[in-house]
């Protein structure tokens, strides 16, 4: 290593460095997958960085992750403050859409859940998503007795498995991706609307 390079790693502020972190994280997961885990070492070395300085700024392996998922969520949040004013349906098609684009997000939670950490939010805008919901349930957009709150985690669930199994299920269907994605937001749009939709009446 040159001694510019050194000096110039020397010279970064701790912002710059946690950045440089979070950004060589989120690369090392794209290359290798959520199931080949995140090695705090690798991680540093991609960085640039001292291997302590996670410790440091992090202190675990899943702090760092959880740091990266919140970065994600803040970076992919800051243009949709309109979102949750959006009626149910509208908002949970839009998520899912919005996930199709950003599939790293939900690698990153998908391998937060799985190694049990406890300090992991799977919703961590829901407050501001109960609002709407309430707001939903006051103008009628669910039928009466329905649990929002059960449609809104089973929705996200759905959006969720999808996103993770999506190259599998194109892989043993035979349907190309892009195809795939299409046909399969359609036929969450008809789950979404009959969420939301009045029960037939009995007959």
């Amino acid at each position: 290593m040159s001694e510019t390079n050194k000096t110039r790693r020397r010279r970064r502020t701790r912002e710059e460095t946690e950045a440089d972190l979070l950004d060589a994280a989120r690369r090392l997961l794209a290359r290798d997958g959520v199931l080949a885990g995140v090695n705090l070492r690798e991680v540093a070395t991609e960085a640039g960085v001292n291997h302590g300085q996670i410790y440091q700024y992090f202190g675990t392996r899943q702090a760092l992750l959880r740091a990266a998922a919140a970065d994600l969520v803040r970076s992919q949040t800051e243009d949709r403050d309109g979102h949750w004013d959006l009626p149910f349906a509208e908002r949970r098609q839009a998520m899912f859409r919005h996930r199709l684009r950003e599939p790293e997000l939900v690698g990153l939670e998908a391998l937060l859940a799985l190694d049990g950490d406890g300090d992991f939010s799977p919703l961590p805008r829901f407050a501001q998503t109960r609002q709407s919901m309430e707001r939903d349930t006051a103008e009628g957009a669910f039928p009466e007795g329905e649990d929002a709150v059960a449609a809104h985690v089973m929705t996200a669930a759905a959006q969720m498995g999808y996103i993770i199994f999506r190259e599998a299920y194109a892989r043993d269907t035979g349907i190309p991706l892009a195809e795939l994605d299409e046909r399969a937001a359609g036929a969450f749009a008809r789950m979404v609307a009959g969420l939301a939709a009045a029960p037939p009446e009995a007959t």
